[in-house]
């Protein structure tokens, strides 16, 4: 018989070969997958001496031979947790990211802080509903409007919006240009993570370049075209006043300032994730253009 530790052992050694940033964590998740079990329980039960049966022994090999070619982590288990939620993902929807959360604060806190008992938020480019879902539960006396392009991506927001039990967050499936006509000069808040990568660019990590659907990921020979698009929109749903909070790369937030500026927002303000890159563009809207 395997146990727990030494197949946790023989992961990491295989996943820290195959070039995984976090194969300790990766290693634990896995096992955790197989057993049912958060990182904790497996911890304990590697100290305990606990052994994987055949059919555990199996699936966990099958799990981590997909680890090693590089398939994400997210793809295999079927879930990513984003904030308080545990969200349904796969191939051909984006995987959010951790630093995601930090940028989905500002559009929480600007909800919240709306006077008023009917706040409206908008997600434009929703994907997995991470943003959208986060926003309705978070702020449960708000609405909250997502769309998605993508049919792929579309159909796991709308299993997340299922699951998370959010009657006050509506996602539908189309295109940024048309999105939320009726909500014109009436919006609270937009928030984006819009896919920001310039064409020509090749994502560092592998699970990236070979798992994100190419839709979440690339914008345009600038990586600026759906921020653009967003922009337009975004001052579209938006009342005089009203937040828009954008998340791009860490070397886009003077170009994406300037962007907005010449748009006509005001109040715009870059942010810096917790490891001090920039990461986050708030703007407000001066008037709502046609």
């Amino acid at each position: 018989m395997t146990t727990v530790a030494d197949f946790l052992r023989e992961s990491i050694v295989a996943l820290t070969a195959a070039g995984v940033p976090s194969p300790d964590a990766d290693a634990e998740l896995l096992v955790g997958h197989v057993l049912g079990r958060g990182r904790g329980e497996v911890q304990a039960q590697a100290i305990l001496g606990a052994e994987l049966s055949d059919d555990q022994l199996a699936f966990a090999t099958s799990a981590l031979e997909r680890r090693v070619a590089r398939e994400p982590l997210q793809h295999i288990t079927g879930v990513a947790g984003f904030r308080s939620l545990e969200l349904a993902v796969g191939p051909g929807v984006f995987i959010p990211r951790p630093e995601t959360e930090q940028v989905a604060q500002f559009a929480i806190d600007a909800l919240a802080a709306v006077p008023g008992d009917r706040p409206i938020g908008v997600d434009l480019g929703t994907g997995s509903g991470a943003i959208a879902l986060s926003m309705a539960i978070e702020v449960p006396h708000a609405v909250v409007f997502a769309i998605e392009k993508s049919p792929e991506a579309f159909a796991w927001a709308i299993r997340n919006r299922d699951k998370a039990n959010a009657p006050n967050a509506t996602i539908v499936l189309g295109d940024l240009d048309s999105a939320f006509v009726e909500l014109d000069g009436t919006v609270d808040v937009v928030i984006s993570n819009p896919p920001y990568i310039p064409t020509d660019a090749i994502p560092r990590d592998l699970e990236v370049r070979l798992h994100d659907p190419e839709l979440a990921l690339y914008g345009g020979v600038d990586g600026l075209d759906v921020v653009r698009q967003v922009s337009r929109t975004a001052a579209r749903l938006l009342h005089a006043g009203g937040t828009l909070v954008l998340e791009h790369g860490e070397l886009q937030g003077t170009e994406i300032a300037e962007l907005l500026r010449a748009d006509g927002w005001t109040a715009v303000a870059t942010h810096r994730d917790l490891l001090g890159r920039d990461r986050a563009t708030t703007a407000l809207a001066e008037s709502n253009q046609p």
